[in-house]
């Protein structure tokens, strides 16, 4: 069972980029096991949200999509390598992903650390060797490593704390989400607005709606994990508050955190409201991602 692709990401858009993922992994100077691992991780579908947005990015400053899709097949292998990972016994410990066997009980745990190590070091060789301007290419292996490492440390802090003594339960987790979920996903804005020639000014904007849609994606799934079944999400339910892990509901209550939902949903479409028509897209997905219940 694949996830649900968003209405406002165009089925072109979607097929656009499968299609060039497929490519890149047949493409693979790989032992023919771990491409097949690396294949199971990438392609058995899926949102598609971070490589869409890198896309939809690039569009709205003006960009084509030929000059967007490295960026964006190098995210979304960022991000297929950190659900491998942390599905994995040692993290998360999930068996279901996608309404399908995570890749450890697929191929086994040791063939699952080692797909995800190559899907999260095939992303910079292939933007290194497939955008020619050699500027652009630096922005974006700067801009991609930045975003992976926050996300780690957002898992790290997740997982195994380390938060300075100081903090609230709500910064806390703030700390924990603009970095594991939102790093990924601001960073994909910023990919595609660096590779459609954004000017500064159209690069903030485009950082400040990844923030607020980045936070929205996370209280929303918060939210889902504990008013949505686990056949209609396709994995685990109540997972996080069957291990104590703070969540927005847990902290704010339901109410509250629909609440905050709506608040972000608002703020991802002002920052880009000054685009006009070509932001569009952005604006549509930003209401979907606010009401989602996948």
């Amino acid at each position: 069972m694949s996830a649900p692709v968003p209405p406002a990401i165009h089925a072109s858009i979607v097929a656009s980029i499968d299609a060039y993922l497929a490519r890149v992994v047949a493409q693979l100077d790989a032992p023919a096991n771990l491409a097949q691992a690396m294949s199971y991780a990438l392609l058995q579908g899926g949102k598609r949200l971070r490589p869409a947005l890198v896309l939809l990015s690039c569009q709205a400053v003006g960009g084509r999509d030929e000059q967007a899709l490295p960026a964006a097949a190098a995210i979304e292998m960022i991000h297929a390598f950190s659900l491998v990972h942390d599905d994995l016994p040692a993290m998360d410990d999930d068996d279901l992903r996608r309404g399908q066997p995570t890749c450890h009980i697929k191929f086994g745990e040791a063939m699952a650390i080692l797909a995800g190590d190559a899907l999260a070091t095939l992303p910079y060789l292939h933007v290194a060797r497939s955008v020619a301007d050699a500027e652009v290419r630096c922005r974006l292996i700067d801009e991609l490593s930045a975003a992976t490492m926050a996300m780690i440390a957002g898992q790290t802090l997740d997982t195994l704390g380390g938060f300075a003594d100081d903090l609230t339960s709500i910064q806390r987790l703030e700390s924990i989400h603009h970095a594991k979920t939102g790093a990924l996903i601001r960073g994909a804005c910023r990919l595609g607005a660096i590779s459609g020639g954004a000017s500064a000014r159209q690069l903030e904007a485009l950082s400040t709606y990844g923030e607020s849609i980045g936070l929205l994606f996370q209280v929303v799934d918060d939210i889902l994990d504990v008013t949505q079944s686990a056949e209609h999400l396709g994995k685990r339910v109540n997972k996080d508050e069957a291990a104590g892990k703070l969540t927005y509901p847990s902290i704010l209550g339901l109410e509250e955190s629909q609440q905050l939902a709506d608040r972000l949903c608002r703020q991802g479409i002002e920052a880009v409201e000054p685009f006009g028509e070509s932001a569009q897209t952005l604006i549509e997905l930003c209401r979907y991602m606010a009401v989602r219940t996948k």
